[in-house]
């Protein structure tokens, strides 16, 4: 189930932090519950995606999106996203999330994450995010201007250039793959 009274949660203990520009850091504190966990009583991959919500939500918040999207009736959506996962979250350990834009181009809006324990990067994301409408994708510079931030994005780090050019690359819709057993079959 989706983590909506700790998103509440998380809303509400930011709700009196100052405004944030888009690239800015956002800093959240969550623990790793009982719900997070898989067979081998560490943060499940899969609620690792989902628990990222619960920083970037309120940076987009403290940045003056969520107040754009909902005068403008739009969307918000993941297009993408490259995790790296480095050190186990354990059960009830507690984890410091850091949230933030790295930039934008003409259709996206790139975002890191990461989640802490002490010194430690436990995992990173790099996720392309679309704000939407009726009509698909609403351009970042019109965001950024309904935002009251009209500036452009700020250069984009290589790593994350070369993850774009990279999903350029590879194939969409993916090829279909037929199934080993039909293969067998028909040989």
């Amino acid at each position: 189930m989706y983590p909506f009274i700790r998103l509440a949660y998380q809303m509400f203990k930011s709700r009196k932090d100052d405004e944030l520009p888009l690239t800015g850091t956002h800093v959240s504190q969550h623990i790793c519950m009982p719900s997070d966990i898989d067979l081998w009583r560490e943060l499940n991959n899969g609620r690792t995606l989902t628990i990222y919500d619960l920083g970037r939500i309120p940076l987009a918040r403290r940045a003056g999106l969520i107040t754009a999207l909902r005068k403008n009736r739009w969307g918000l959506t993941m297009a993408g996203a490259s995790v790296r996962y480095r050190s186990r979250v354990r059960l009830f350990q507690k984890i410091e999330m850091r949230s933030r834009a790295v930039g934008w181009d003409d259709k996206f809006i790139y975002l890191e994450q990461s989640l802490w324990r002490g010194e430690t990067c436990c995992s990173h994301i790099l996720y392309r995010s679309a704000v939407t409408d009726k009509n698909g994708i609403v351009p970042p510079q019109k965001v950024m201007q309904a935002m009251g931030k009209d500036e452009p994005s700020p250069p984009l780090p290589g790593w994350v250039r070369a993850w774009i050019a990279a999903e350029s690359e590879r194939p969409w819709p993916p090829m279909r793959q037929t199934p080993a057993i039909a293969i067998a079959k028909s040989a």
